[in-house]
């Protein structure tokens, strides 16, 4: 694992060993910046800035940069009553791609915070096999039914079981191509 990655990694196993995730707007892009700049500061200098570049990933072109802040805005407006519109308001905020780098490990905290809060739930990313949510996340755009389908199978109401989120977190790392270095 490369030093930005692994540093990363330890910023946010920080974030939840030091309750600094208590201090996190929920839901908003304010929160979702806090989490960004938590994870990568001092790593990157647009640390939990919103970008001003155009970003595509294997030929999908995210949100243009143009029009991010109202696209934002209307995200951040979406509801989250139930889980069905949590994942259609996580899907929108990935199709929005707010950062330039770092965007899936700081919005799977931040989806896994709207759920503990609205539903008491969370997401048990260990057990959500890598090719499957890659594809569903790929797919989303058109249907979240996979998506949904595949997250919703792997919720657990242990919110608060430190293994489940520090496990989640290498997990997360994993889905960007990331491994854990032997020691």
């Amino acid at each position: 694992m490369k030093n930005i990655d692994k540093n990363s990694l330890e910023n946010a196993y920080r974030l939840f060993e030091s309750n600094d995730i208590e201090k996190i707007e929920i839901g908003t892009t304010k929160g979702l910046k806090q989490i960004h700049h938590y994870l990568f500061h001092g790593l990157y200098d647009f640390a939990g800035e919103i970008r001003k570049l155009n970003i595509s990933k294997g030929g999908f072109r995210f949100a243009t940069a143009l029009y991010l802040s109202e696209i934002l805005v209307k995200i951040e407006q979406m509801p989250e009553n139930n889980f069905n519109e949590i994942i259609a308001k996580y899907v929108e905020m990935n199709i929005a791609h707010p950062f330039m780098e770092g965007n899936g490990r700081s919005m799977r905290i931040w989806l896994d915070m709207i759920l503990k809060n609205r539903l008491k739930k969370v997401v048990n990313w260990q057990l959500v096999d890598k090719t499957l949510y890659l594809q569903s996340m790929e797919r989303s755009p058109i249907n979240d039914l996979e998506l949904r389908i595949l997250l919703q199978e792997n919720l657990t109401n242990d919110v608060n079981n430190r293994e489940i989120i520090f496990k989640g977190i290498e997990q997360s790392y994993y889905y960007e191509g990331y491994e854990k270095d032997e020691e």
